[in-house]
């Protein structure tokens, strides 16, 4: 499983967790989009926010492994926001899963973060 360094393990002062430290013995937890609903807590917006913030630093507009990000959170933003690099060959339970993330709706979702077009 690859560690993705440099990547936040949580959101600073909280509990929010970005990483996980080890790979599981069992396999990685299934990948599933999950719905954002908006009565959602604020502190749960803001770790939304936070992480996404993380992943478009660290990965930009280049696909990514999913590694050691954590499959709940990533669920979140799955199917919508973050993307497989490669539909036809993605399986959600594999850490060598290849991401993207899909920059045109994190422009529409969360126009607050700006995307380098290079």
């Amino acid at each position: 499983m690859l560690k993705h360094r440099g990547f936040p393990s949580r959101q600073k002062g909280t509990d929010y967790q970005f990483t996980i430290r080890r790979d599981s013995k069992n396999g990685a937890t299934e990948l599933k989009a999950r719905e954002r609903f908006k009565h959602r807590k604020p502190a749960d917006k803001r770790a939304d926010e936070a992480f996404l913030e993380a992943c478009i630093e660290c990965f930009g507009e280049e696909p990514f492994e999913r590694g050691n990000l954590d499959a709940g959170r990533l669920s979140w933003f799955f199917g919508r926001e973050i993307i497989p690099a490669d539909p036809a060959n993605f399986s959600p339970t594999d850490y060598e899963a290849e991401l993207i993330l899909n920059t045109d709706v994190i422009r529409e979702t969360f126009p607050e973060f700006v995307i380098d077009d290079e």
